[in-house]
């Protein structure tokens, strides 16, 4: 094959790739538009020592794109980001708009519902609070469980003001005294009384349940200590 042929075949193979390529990229620009509705979650980038109370989760955003891209969209790529700015406990309304949304390549933002939401901000603190036992259960036949020791007694938690001030105590777990005759000892966790509280630490505690004997009755009607039975004198 001569040099001009060869050359002559090349500028084909040349055109046919540019045509391909051409033909391609015109095909993908006339694919046909779709939108979808897809429930986005909302994330906040809350500010330092504020927590917030009861957010939102998720809002609905609608989208635009290829029929393509929208067959295959996974809803957990969208996302919403909500910054919050202020500095000072309180109720607050924030605007959403399509500079919120997080979405992959090739969408586009054609509406947010809602377009606002109310956040609410309260100072996060971090305090120590009493832990009770929670008992719970029949006592053994003939003994009666008496004043629980905890060890610590206290726990730290963090949370919203508002919240950790209405408490003055928390529980333990449930500790079941059912076929304890004894006194026995008991490692368990602790439970927070609202989920937007946390348990710092410790997060377990021991708790010791004395166990003690049934009063009996005495012929004047009053109730006396169970007596311990004397032993035998040894011989001598």
């Amino acid at each position: 094959m001569s040099e001009r042929a060869r050359a002559w075949g090349l500028r084909l193979l040349a055109l046919a790739i540019s045509v391909a390529m051409w033909y391609s990229v015109s095909l993908a620009g006339r694919e046909t538009l779709t939108e979808r509705s897809v429930e986005a979650s909302v994330s906040y980038n809350r500010p330092r020592g504020f927590v917030i109370l009861d957010p939102v989760p998720s809002v609905n955003v609608r989208l635009r794109g290829s029929s393509k891209k929208v067959r295959v969209l996974n809803p957990y790529q969208v996302n919403v980001q909500v910054e919050l700015a202020q500095s000072q406990k309180g109720t607050y309304t924030v605007s959403l708009g399509p500079e919120d949304v997080q979405v992959p390549e090739g969408f586009e933002v054609v509406s947010i519902d809602p377009t606002a939401i109310r956040v609410e901000l309260d100072r996060e603190i971090t305090q120590r609070l009493t832990v009770r036992p929670q008992l719970t259960g029949e006592a053994a036949s003939g003994v009666v469980p008496g004043d629980p020791e905890v060890l610590p007694n206290q726990v730290l938690v963090t949370g919203p003001e508002s919240l950790i001030s209405k408490y003055e105590w928390i529980n333990t777990r449930p500790i079941r005294l059912d076929g304890h005759a004894q006194t026995f000892e008991e490692t368990i966790g602790v439970v927070p009384p609202n989920p937007l509280i946390q348990v710092v630490q410790p997060s377990q505690v021991n708790v010791r349940v004395p166990r003690q004997p049934v009063a009996e009755e005495t012929d004047a009607g009053t109730a006396t200590p169970a007596k311990k039975t004397a032993k035998p004198q040894k011989g001598g």
